[in-house]
């Protein structure tokens, strides 16, 4: 999780670049707005699934705080409940949480100290994560899988390295974790090109390195996620403070 504050003045539009965690932004009283393309605008809290269409954000005119985890879709299972309904949009946290979310504003609000901020929200997330359902076993180790390899793994040997038909692999990891074996495959390799690119790597050796088929192939793939071509993706904000806010291995953190 990590800490986001401007007090001075506000944060502008900010392009959501899909990666394979689950976000939340819990909004601690800046009136910070998330929207997506479909016209949906959520105020307040909200959670972002994986890979989101054309979700944004948008500070405050005068300033804003918000607390943001990112949270493992595996995790998600449980914390947040069915993944299926959050993939690909953006949703009110309280319609998850109900009056839970309105709490956990509350005391995040009454305190100043990102450390008890943080300490907060991992104790709410640890409750949830104990009592809601796991994710199986099987889907676990897949999404492992995935991450560990970026993505370059086939489906049929994921399959087989559980023991389970490439049916039931299919079915069971897209009802838990809310995409596909195949769309996450791609979504982690997306990940990894668009990290590479905002390092300053060219698209012809990020393509190469992140196992697509030649760079036009790395430019589709990015315009699908994105709606940007790859030079864009390079200077976006929302990636910029990645190695700030996101340092490996993750922890909390204050931006």
């Amino acid at each position: 999780m990590a800490g986001f504050s401007d007090q001075t003045m506000g944060l502008g539009d900010i392009q959501v670049i899909p990666h394979p965690d689950v976000m939340l932004v819990i909004d601690i009283g800046g009136g910070l707005l998330v929207d997506n393309a479909g016209g949906r605008q959520r105020r307040s809290s909200v959670v972002a699934g994986l890979a989101p269409i054309g979700a944004a954000g948008r500070g405050g005119a005068q300033s804003f705080e918000c607390l943001q985890v990112r949270l493992s879709p595996v995790a998600a299972h449980a914390v947040l409940g069915d993944c299926a309904q959050l993939s690909g949009t953006v949703v009110a946290l309280d319609d998850l949480w109900g009056r839970e979310t309105e709490l956990i504003q509350e005391q995040l609000s009454a305190t100043a100290s990102w450390e008890d901020r943080f300490a907060i929200a991992e104790s709410a997330l640890i409750r949830r994560l104990e009592t809601g359902r796991a994710a199986d076993q099987e889907v676990a180790f897949a999404w492992r899988q995935l991450m560990a390899t970026r993505g370059r793994i086939r489906v049929e040997r994921l399959a087989a390295e559980t023991g389970w038909s490439r049916k039931r692999l299919w079915s069971r990891f897209r009802s838990q974790i809310g995409i596909t074996p195949k769309q996450a495959a791609r979504l982690v390799r997306f990940d990894h090109a668009a990290r590479l690119l905002t390092a300053g790597h060219s698209p012809a050796a990020v393509a190469a390195d992140g196992g697509y088929a030649d760079q036009p192939h790395l430019h589709r793939e990015v315009l699908a996620f994105t709606g940007m071509t790859p030079a864009a993706i390079a200077v976006t904000p929302f990636l910029a403070v990645d190695d700030v806010a996101w340092p490996e291995p993750l922890h909390a953190s204050r931006t």
